[in-house]
């Protein structure tokens, strides 16, 4: 196989092995009980906004019970709430609760702040190529 190849593959699994435990980190920084796996959750919900449960399950390509338990989780923690959904009443939207928003965004915006101090001898040229192909890899991987 190709050197170039080899190399992407061992940074890969070097970089998801450190966001993976960073993940856990920042979960626990929004609330101490937080599963690193529902951290995503929030991540999604702050981006996309009001969500249904499928819609979440569909996106993280997990099953309707595993979303149920993670999002039942938040909702104990006071991080999201459900509302019906006005175009359909046997449904509900999850969306952030003001602390879920506020413990989130607090917690992502010392998480770039530690992007910008680790990076700040990097160009912004090479940041902001390196966040192109990042865009790119990802694309594809949802292609």
């Amino acid at each position: 196989m190709d050197r170039s190849f080899l190399a992407l593959e061992r940074e890969l699994a070097v970089f998801l092995r450190r966001a993976r435990a960073s993940s856990g980190e920042m979960a626990r920084e929004v609330h101490p009980e937080l599963e690193p796996a529902a951290y995503g959750l929030l991540v999604r919900l702050e981006a996309a906004g009001r969500q249904r449960a499928t819609e979440l399950a569909a996106y993280f390509g997990v099953g309707k019970a595993t979303m149920s338990r993670q999002l039942h989780s938040l909702e104990n923690l006071g991080l999201v709430a459900r509302e019906p959904d006005p175009a359909d009443g046997r449904a509900w939207l999850v969306h952030l609760t003001e602390d879920g928003l506020a413990r989130f965004r607090s917690v992502r915006d010392a998480r770039r702040g530690r992007y910008v101090r680790k990076l700040a001898d990097w160009d912004r040229a090479e940041v902001a190529e390196l966040a192109r192909l990042l865009h790119q890899l990802n694309a594809r991987a949802e292609s």
